[in-house]
């Protein structure tokens, strides 16, 4: 059994591959993993904190 990794997405990518990375590592649609973004974005500010942090620490998926 391999064990998956996070990592920010090359190909699906609209800023940093941050959504696109979550969406593949969890098998969901990317488009939902951003409209949690924005939501999170809209209830306070937090999912912009969160966002920049995450393209800090993800690192890029060196396979694509």
């Amino acid at each position: 059994m391999v064990a998956k990794k996070l990592y920010r997405s090359k190909k699906d990518k609209r800023i940093a591959g941050v959504c696109g990375g979550i969406g593949e590592y969890f098998d969901v649609d990317p488009t939902l993993i951003r409209l949690l973004w924005i939501i999170f974005l809209l209830i306070g500010g937090s999912g912009l904190l969160a966002y920049i942090i995450a393209w800090i620490i993800i690192p890029e998926n060196p396979k694509q």
